[in-house]
């Protein structure tokens, strides 16, 4: 595994938030401390990606009712094994919602977030250290809901507080309105 990637990425991200600042420095000892980082068997935590994706107008966002969670959220997942975060978040976008024609916006570092997964079954609570990168999809292609949600959903950005009050996805509106101005 190559940790060196993630760790450029998250050197030169310059977080928007003082939330992300301290997740950064918390995720870079984390990167550094755990070669094995990116696997999910690391009880204590690993890295996931995900994928912010936005219509062409920047005016709605694609979120997945996580079956497991409870939860809307962005798609995303485990990397299992890749340290190319950017490729997982793009695969986790297309296995998630059946779209064909997703692309990067950029392929900068977005967003970063550390948050705790409830304990389940045979996993213990652990951490998800998620990286986060923009994309564009159009609305109009169908959805293909999987097993991982119980619904998928383009939400008008000046209304996702009607679906959660999650704050990194607040925190991700937030950034993508303010982009716009």
């Amino acid at each position: 595994m190559h940790r060196q990637d993630l760790i450029n990425k998250l050197t030169n991200y310059s977080p928007e938030y003082q939330e992300e600042v301290e997740f950064r420095a918390s995720f870079l000892t984390f990167v550094k401390a755990n070669e094995a980082c990116f696997e999910r068997s690391l009880a204590e935590g690993h890295v996931t990606g995900s994928a912010w994706i936005l219509n062409k107008e920047r005016t709605h966002t694609l979120l997945m009712h996580h079956a497991k969670l409870n939860r809307w959220l962005q798609l995303g997942g485990h990397a299992d094994g890749d340290s190319d975060v950017e490729t997982v978040a793009m695969k986790e976008a297309e296995e998630e919602s059946g779209l064909k024609h997703i692309s990067f916006i950029n392929h900068n570092v977005f967003d970063i977030d550390i948050h705790l997964i409830p304990a389940r079954k045979q996993d213990p609570d652990h951490y998800h250290y998620d990286v986060r990168f923009q994309f564009e999809a159009d609305m109009n292609e169908p959805l293909e809901i999987n097993s991982e949600s119980n619904d998928l959903q383009w939400v008008p950005l000046d209304k996702i507080k009607d679906f959660t009050d999650e704050r990194s996805i607040l925190r991700m509106v937030e950034k993508t309105l303010s982009a716009q101005q």
